[in-house]
């Protein structure tokens, strides 16, 4: 029991780590481009360095996955995003839904928050069964 909830705590705190790194390239993003598409773009910003960030985060910390070289950690990294699909159209429903009903940057960014904890919870899941299963 004990091993589940260090687990537990890392993955969360791995999961706060790669969503301030989200929100902060969204950030970055949106204060340095101002043309057309602004949030779309800085949602895309972010979430890539996000899902980046966490993949080698969770492989490394999470899953303890050595890939065998190059290739086998690129179609690793393939199924890793395939699976995060769901899960950041779950996050993305709530930064858009957000933005749309509240219309403030920072309620934007809480709807992201609210997301992404929904779609981190659900990845793990999803990650165990079909990403890094041994």
């Amino acid at each position: 029991m004990q091993l589940v909830m260090q687990l537990a705590i890392t993955y969360a705190g791995l999961a706060i780590l790669a969503t301030a790194t989200n929100i902060g390239v969204q950030d970055l993003m949106i204060r340095s481009y101002t043309g057309p598409f602004q949030v779309l773009f800085s949602v895309l910003a972010g979430t890539g360095a996000g899902l980046y960030l966490k993949y080698i985060l969770d492989k490394r910390f999470i899953f303890r996955f050595s890939p065998r070289n190059a290739g086998h950690d690129g179609r690793t990294f393939v199924i890793y995003t395939a699976t995060g699909v769901a899960t950041t159209l779950v996050f993305w429903a709530f930064e858009f839904g957000f933005d749309y009903l509240f219309d403030t940057r920072e309620m934007r960014y809480l709807g992201a928050v609210i997301g992404l904890a929904i779609g981190y919870t659900v990845k793990y899941e999803l990650d165990r069964q079909y990403t890094f299963r041994a």
